[in-house]
Protein backbone atom coordinates (compact mmCIF):
# COMPACT_ATOMS: atom_id res chain seq x y z
CA UNK A 1 0.00 0.00 0.00
CA UNK A 2 1.42 3.36 -0.99
CA UNK A 3 1.94 5.62 1.62
CA UNK A 4 -0.80 8.72 1.39
CA UNK A 5 -3.25 6.88 -0.33
CA UNK A 6 -6.51 5.05 1.85
CA UNK A 7 -6.38 1.02 2.03
CA UNK A 8 -10.11 -0.22 0.47
CA UNK A 9 -11.29 -1.73 3.05
CA UNK A 10 -14.63 -4.37 3.34
CA UNK A 11 -17.74 -1.84 2.48
CA UNK A 12 -19.37 -2.38 5.57
CA UNK A 13 -16.92 -0.67 6.89
CA UNK A 14 -17.81 3.22 7.31
CA UNK A 15 -14.91 5.09 5.75
CA UNK A 16 -15.07 7.77 8.83
CA UNK A 17 -15.74 5.96 11.75
CA UNK A 18 -12.13 5.64 13.34
CA UNK A 19 -13.59 3.08 16.12
CA UNK A 20 -14.88 0.82 13.54
CA UNK A 21 -12.13 0.90 11.07
CA UNK A 22 -9.63 0.07 13.90
CA UNK A 23 -11.87 -2.69 14.65
CA UNK A 24 -11.60 -3.88 11.28
CA UNK A 25 -8.40 -3.32 10.74
CA UNK A 26 -6.61 -4.68 14.09
CA UNK A 27 -9.21 -7.59 14.91
CA UNK A 28 -11.53 -8.73 12.91
CA UNK A 29 -11.26 -11.62 10.95
CA UNK A 30 -7.63 -12.56 12.90
CA UNK A 31 -7.38 -15.83 14.93
CA UNK A 32 -7.94 -15.56 18.53
CA UNK A 33 -6.62 -18.26 20.94
CA UNK A 34 -6.70 -16.51 24.35
CA UNK A 35 -9.92 -17.97 26.49
CA UNK A 36 -10.25 -14.34 27.67
CA UNK A 37 -10.68 -12.74 24.62
CA UNK A 38 -13.04 -15.20 23.32
CA UNK A 39 -15.58 -15.03 26.63
CA UNK A 40 -15.20 -11.40 25.61
CA UNK A 41 -16.61 -11.92 22.15
CA UNK A 42 -19.20 -14.46 22.79
CA UNK A 43 -20.53 -11.88 25.37
CA UNK A 44 -19.84 -8.73 22.81
CA UNK A 45 -21.93 -10.80 19.80
CA UNK A 46 -24.34 -11.58 22.52
CA UNK A 47 -25.21 -8.41 23.44
CA UNK A 48 -24.99 -7.38 19.94
CA UNK A 49 -28.49 -9.21 18.94
CA UNK A 50 -31.16 -6.69 17.55
CA UNK A 51 -28.67 -3.68 17.40
CA UNK A 52 -25.70 -2.48 15.79
CA UNK A 53 -22.16 -3.60 16.03
CA UNK A 54 -21.77 -0.14 16.27
CA UNK A 55 -23.30 0.14 19.09
CA UNK A 56 -21.36 -2.71 21.06
CA UNK A 57 -18.23 -1.67 20.15
CA UNK A 58 -18.85 1.85 21.23
CA UNK A 59 -20.09 0.75 24.94
CA UNK A 60 -16.54 -2.13 25.12
CA UNK A 61 -15.02 -0.21 27.60
CA UNK A 62 -18.04 -0.19 29.32
CA UNK A 63 -18.18 -3.86 29.28
CA UNK A 64 -14.63 -4.35 30.59
CA UNK A 65 -15.31 -2.98 33.41
CA UNK A 66 -18.84 -3.88 34.40
CA UNK A 67 -17.93 -7.56 33.15
CA UNK A 68 -14.15 -7.65 35.17
CA UNK A 69 -12.11 -7.47 31.76
CA UNK A 70 -14.58 -10.48 31.21
CA UNK A 71 -12.24 -12.73 33.09
CA UNK A 72 -15.44 -15.57 33.40
CA UNK A 73 -14.41 -17.12 36.54
CA UNK A 74 -15.46 -13.94 37.90
CA UNK A 75 -18.37 -13.28 35.87
CA UNK A 76 -19.47 -16.71 36.57
CA UNK A 77 -19.70 -15.67 40.51
CA UNK A 78 -22.10 -12.86 39.93
CA UNK A 79 -25.33 -12.67 41.62
CA UNK A 80 -28.29 -10.49 41.77
CA UNK A 81 -26.22 -7.62 42.69
CA UNK A 82 -24.23 -7.58 40.33
CA UNK A 83 -27.54 -8.07 37.77
CA UNK A 84 -28.84 -4.97 39.69
CA UNK A 85 -25.28 -2.72 39.25
CA UNK A 86 -25.09 -3.60 35.59
CA UNK A 87 -28.41 -3.08 34.13
CA UNK A 88 -28.28 0.07 35.72
CA UNK A 89 -24.67 1.10 34.63
CA UNK A 90 -25.42 3.10 30.89
CA UNK A 91 -22.14 2.09 30.25
CA UNK A 92 -23.62 -1.03 28.42
CA UNK A 93 -26.59 -2.17 26.93
CA UNK A 94 -28.89 -2.46 29.68
CA UNK A 95 -31.42 -5.27 28.55
CA UNK A 96 -31.49 -7.99 31.39
CA UNK A 97 -31.72 -10.92 29.61
CA UNK A 98 -28.14 -10.61 27.65
CA UNK A 99 -26.62 -9.84 31.34
CA UNK A 100 -28.19 -12.45 32.63
CA UNK A 101 -27.27 -14.89 29.65
CA UNK A 102 -23.39 -13.41 29.73
CA UNK A 103 -23.20 -14.66 33.71
CA UNK A 104 -24.89 -17.71 32.72
CA UNK A 105 -22.96 -18.27 29.67
CA UNK A 106 -19.38 -17.54 32.02
CA UNK A 107 -20.21 -21.02 34.00
CA UNK A 108 -20.83 -22.76 30.82
CA UNK A 109 -17.49 -21.96 29.29
CA UNK A 110 -15.65 -22.83 32.45
CA UNK A 111 -16.97 -26.02 31.98
CA UNK A 112 -16.62 -26.83 28.38
CA UNK A 113 -13.22 -25.23 29.38
CA UNK A 114 -12.74 -27.90 31.89
CA UNK A 115 -13.72 -30.76 29.51
CA UNK A 116 -11.08 -29.61 26.83
CA UNK A 117 -8.17 -28.14 28.44
CA UNK A 118 -9.09 -24.58 27.04
CA UNK A 119 -12.60 -23.40 25.20
CA UNK A 120 -9.71 -22.32 22.72
CA UNK A 121 -8.94 -26.02 22.00
CA UNK A 122 -13.19 -26.38 21.99
CA UNK A 123 -13.53 -23.62 19.51
CA UNK A 124 -10.93 -24.36 16.87
CA UNK A 125 -11.26 -28.28 16.80
CA UNK A 126 -14.26 -27.67 14.99
CA UNK A 127 -11.77 -26.56 11.88
CA UNK A 128 -8.80 -29.13 13.03
CA UNK A 129 -7.11 -25.52 14.18
CA UNK A 130 -6.77 -23.81 11.09
CA UNK A 131 -8.82 -20.62 9.77
CA UNK A 132 -11.52 -21.12 6.92
CA UNK A 133 -10.45 -18.63 4.16
CA UNK A 134 -13.20 -16.75 1.88
CA UNK A 135 -12.66 -14.24 -0.47
CA UNK A 136 -16.15 -13.19 -1.08
CA UNK A 137 -16.22 -10.39 -4.05
CA UNK A 138 -18.41 -8.50 -2.12
CA UNK A 139 -19.99 -8.22 1.62
CA UNK A 140 -23.39 -9.61 0.19
CA UNK A 141 -21.44 -13.02 -0.70
CA UNK A 142 -20.99 -13.00 2.57
CA UNK A 143 -24.00 -15.75 4.36
CA UNK A 144 -25.44 -14.38 7.78
CA UNK A 145 -25.15 -18.78 8.90
CA UNK A 146 -23.56 -21.60 7.61
CA UNK A 147 -24.01 -25.17 8.67
CA UNK A 148 -20.54 -24.86 10.77
CA UNK A 149 -22.65 -21.83 12.75
CA UNK A 150 -25.06 -23.87 12.82
CA UNK A 151 -23.68 -26.80 14.30
CA UNK A 152 -21.44 -24.70 16.68
CA UNK A 153 -24.74 -23.05 17.63
CA UNK A 154 -26.29 -26.11 18.66
CA UNK A 155 -23.56 -27.74 20.73
CA UNK A 156 -23.37 -24.64 23.00
CA UNK A 157 -27.31 -24.52 23.38
CA UNK A 158 -27.10 -28.24 24.48
CA UNK A 159 -24.35 -27.45 27.24
CA UNK A 160 -26.23 -24.52 28.41
CA UNK A 161 -26.00 -21.23 26.72
CA UNK A 162 -27.65 -18.84 25.77
CA UNK A 163 -27.57 -15.90 23.19
CA UNK A 164 -25.48 -18.31 20.97
CA UNK A 165 -28.13 -18.93 17.82
CA UNK A 166 -26.51 -19.96 14.27
CA UNK A 167 -26.07 -16.07 13.08
CA UNK A 168 -24.80 -14.44 16.69
CA UNK A 169 -22.19 -17.49 16.08
CA UNK A 170 -21.36 -16.44 12.26
CA UNK A 171 -20.33 -13.66 13.56
CA UNK A 172 -18.53 -14.79 15.97
CA UNK A 173 -16.78 -17.43 14.51
CA UNK A 174 -15.74 -14.02 11.72
CA UNK A 175 -14.82 -11.76 14.57
CA UNK A 176 -12.44 -14.66 16.34
CA UNK A 177 -10.84 -15.43 13.03
CA UNK A 178 -11.95 -18.63 12.63
CA UNK A 179 -13.32 -17.65 9.58
CA UNK A 180 -11.49 -15.34 7.53
CA UNK A 181 -14.42 -12.83 5.16
CA UNK A 182 -12.26 -10.12 4.33
CA UNK A 183 -13.54 -9.17 0.69
CA UNK A 184 -11.32 -10.11 -2.23
CA UNK A 185 -10.61 -6.01 -2.92
CA UNK A 186 -9.95 -5.60 1.08
CA UNK A 187 -6.59 -4.36 1.75
CA UNK A 188 -6.58 -6.97 4.81
CA UNK A 189 -7.36 -9.90 2.81
CA UNK A 190 -4.42 -9.22 0.40
CA UNK A 191 -2.18 -8.77 4.06
CA UNK A 192 -3.27 -12.43 5.43
CA UNK A 193 -2.17 -13.79 2.25
CA UNK A 194 0.74 -12.90 2.48
CA UNK A 195 0.27 -10.39 -0.33
CA UNK A 196 2.58 -7.06 0.91
CA UNK A 197 0.03 -4.43 1.39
Amino acid sequence: MNSGTKPERCAWVPPDDALYIAYHDDEWGRPVYDDRVLFEFLVLEGAQAGLSWRTVLGRRDGYRAAFADFDPSVVASYGEDDVARIVADPGVIRHEQKIRSAISNAACFLQLAAEHGSYATWLWGWVDGTPLVHRPATVEDIPAQTELSQAISRDLKRRGFRFVGPTIMYAYLQAVGVVDDHTATCFRSSAADGVPS
